[in-house]
């Protein structure tokens, strides 16, 4: 029986415990220096932009369009094997479109024509994308009110998850079918097996242990879905996967009623903030996007962006003017430096150490894409 250990537990590192807990003859240990779901998965407002991306071929989107596809029989499948209520939208994004700029006019392909492009795209691949005009925006949605809104995308596919319930089913799944987790041990290294010069020189580098405090644990593969901490594992093996931090900033708060229609409560975006509903008239609001501002990699929290996020939700829904702020929180996302994200395969030079990280943005939307793609490479050898 192949032993497979997963580095790191939030939503992507539970996905892969599930998603091979279901293959035989495999034995699955995971290890976490923290409790789950902290970390960039708890600071994630689960937001699934697939269908309403601007992603259209290739591996991009056949990521997105694996796990939205996923996500349909994954959250009752979870839901029925644990006994959790795992905070589930399927009343789909709406996207709000601003007035053209005049650099997009000159382009002659900015604003509607694009979408336009899109929907046909859509269309072709099997899913629906609907184009609203502010009248029809008014009808539905009349909570959304501000003059510089010219229509509105909506994506009835496209859905929102609470990462946190997710990853903690995943989990509760996960067990159920015997994976062993281990929290609060950090991995202090992974040891490669000697080779001789000849070998050095022609062959993959073997990996049979790993390090923790609580001793030496061998396996026959490694995954590393560590998100930051990826960097110094992969350091450690001479092999940098350089991993930046970027910050993200979110509050919840609390209206006491639905914004609009009580029937109708799609996550709704514009200029990089989502309105997340979330029940009981509260909505998660988000996010922020701060990066480094040295070379030690630190992102202090700038509260004047976050205050900027707010208004800019109030702008699209002024009705939230009048909310209170119950929580605010932040996380720092994954982000590959000199390459897309995510970071999936093998770490170059080792035959078995696969790389499930670097997911950015995009962790719970990508987690059971990422999840499949890791079941098939370690099937197939």
């Amino acid at each position: 029986m192949s032993h497979v250990v997963i580095i790191g537990c939030g939503v992507v590192g539970a996905a892969i415990a599930y998603e091979l807990s279901k293959v035989n003859g495999l034995r699955i240990t995971v290890v976490d220096q923290q409790p789950p779901a902290l970390a960039s998965t708890g600071a994630a407002l689960g937001v699934l932009m697939g269908i309403i991306s601007q992603k259209t071929k290739g591996k991009a989107w056949q990521m997105r369009q694996t796990s939205i596809l996923g996500y349909e029989t994954l959250i009752p499948e979870l839901e029925t094997l644990t006994d959790r209520k795992i905070g589930y939208n399927r009343q789909g994004i709406l996207m709000l479109l601003p007035e053209p700029s005049m650099s997009s006019l000159e382009k002659e392909d900015g604003g509607i024509s694009e979408w336009e492009k899109l929907q046909e795209i859509r269309q072709s691949q099997g899913f629906s994308l609907e184009i609203w005009d502010t009248d029809k925006l008014k009808q539905v949605c009349p909570h959304v009110n501000n003059d510089q809104i010219v229509g509105a995308v909506y994506s009835p596919c496209d859905r929102q998850v609470d990462p946190t319930s997710l990853t903690l089913a995943l989990i509760d799944a996960a067990k159920h079918n015997g994976v062993d987790f281990k929290f609060g041990v950090p991995v202090l290294g992974i040891e490669p097996q000697p080779l001789s010069p000849s070998q050095e020189r022609d062959s993959e580098k073997y990996c049979n242990q790993l390090q923790t405090p609580e001793g030496k644990m061998t396996a026959d593969w490694f995954v590393v879905a560590a998100g930051l901490g990826s960097s110094l594992l992969s350091a450690q093996l001479k092999q940098m996967v350089d991993i930046r931090p970027v910050l993200g900033q979110a509050l919840c708060v609390r209206l006491g009623h639905c914004l609009g229609n009580p029937d109708f409560q799609p996550v709704i975006t514009g200029d990089d903030v989502h309105i997340v509903p979330v029940g009981g008239g509260d909505y998660w609001i988000g996010a922020t996007v701060e990066f480094p501002t040295n070379k030690k990699d630190e992102v202090i929290a700038d509260k004047e962006l976050l205050e900027l996020v707010r208004k800019q939700a109030i702008a699209f829904c002024p009705d939230l003017a009048t909310a209170t702020t119950i929580r605010t929180w932040s996380g720092l996302r994954p982000r590959p430096e000199g390459r897309p994200a995510p970071v999936i395969g093998k770490l170059p030079g080792y035959s078995n150490i696969l790389l499930a990280t670097g997911h950015y943005r995009n962790g719970v939307l990508l987690a059971p894409a990422t999840a499949y793609a890791i079941r098939e490479m370690i099937i197939a050898n």
